[in-house]
């Protein structure tokens, strides 16, 4: 479970039998007070993976600096690069996303709408794990 905000915009593609999967990074931050007492902010990053009806949601409402939960698995993948070097990623898959961001509706003047908590969540999507087969 990571709430944070967008570092860009979804990257959304479509694979065959036009399945959408989306990726983006999520900056999450810790703040805490050091040995002095000083507040200290430590961010880390994550790169979400979302697919189906979560990539297209996120390709229609996100955007770069989205507060967002995400609730999701942790995904390891390797490759060899073009040199013949192995390569880790580790992502988060994404089963369910709210969207955070105060809404924008015609009637209200940002930051005074509705709160934001909308969501979808993965269970409803068809059943089948085609992570193994990123295309980035």
């Amino acid at each position: 479970m990571l709430i944070g905000n967008l570092g860009k915009d979804p990257d959304v593609q479509h694979l065959e039998g036009n399945i959408a999967v989306a990726k983006f990074p999520l900056a999450t931050t810790e703040t805490f007070k050091d040995r002095t007492g000083k507040l200290v902010s430590q961010t880390e990053w994550h790169t979400v993976v979302l697919w189906r009806g979560l990539a297209e949601l996120a390709q229609k409402y996100l955007h770069k600096s989205s507060l967002v939960y995400i609730e999701g698995r942790l995904r390891t993948r390797s490759w060899d690069d073009k040199d013949g070097n192995r390569k880790f990623a580790t992502e988060i898959v994404g089963d369910n996303l709210i969207m955070l961001d105060k809404r924008m509706d015609s009637g209200n003047a940002p930051g005074t709408g509705e709160s934001g908590m909308e969501g979808i969540g993965g269970s409803d999507l068809p059943l089948g794990d085609p992570s193994e087969s990123l295309p980035f």
